[in-house]
């Protein structure tokens, strides 16, 4: 999502979403990186005053399209309903193929969600070969992945909510 030091998202279009909510649902794996990912959306979020923020942890990555869906189904049409879904966790390649299986199933399900789903199901998985090209997505030449994340989440929600005008 970036180019030459330079984010490529701006927040164009995120007007008066104060009573937005957003869940975040994160991986235990790699906490070291998903933790600051949440953090960083936390901090973009609060920065457009949104206060209805969830957070909640599952143990990989492989967990996160069930974990989005079981919220979803077990929110919707309540007040903790979200607005948005943003799906944080890393894949650092290994030795073997369970990199690919991982990366391939995660990609599928978030995508399913999002046909499914009448709200968005934000991707923020990084899918690295190492420890270096996360925390280069972290704040490093390749943005923070977080707060894109954050600003994707808005830009979802703004259009929804245009759309239903």
């Amino acid at each position: 999502m970036s180019i030459h030091n330079q984010t490529l998202l701006n927040d164009t279009g995120i007007l008066h979403l104060e009573d937005a909510s957003v869940v975040m649902i994160y991986t235990e794996w790699n906490d070291g990186v998903t933790n600051e990912l949440v953090a960083g959306c936390e901090r973009t979020l609060q920065q457009y005053n949104i206060s209805r923020i969830t957070k909640i942890q599952v143990p990989g990555a492989f967990e996160l399209p069930f974990a989005c869906r079981q919220y979803w189904e077990a929110n919707k049409g309540t007040s903790a309903q979200p607005g948005a879904i943003i799906a944080f966790g890393c894949v650092i390649r290994g030795e073997t193929p369970h990199f690919d299986y991982v990366c391939d199933g995660v990609t599928s399900g978030i995508m399913q969600l999002n046909v499914q789903l009448p709200v968005p199901v934000i991707f923020g998985i990084l899918t690295v070969d190492n420890m270096e090209q996360a925390q280069e997505r972290l704040g490093g030449k390749h943005g923070h992945k977080g707060d894109e994340a954050a600003i994707t989440a808005l830009k979802m929600i703004a259009m929804l909510r245009q759309l239903q005008k």
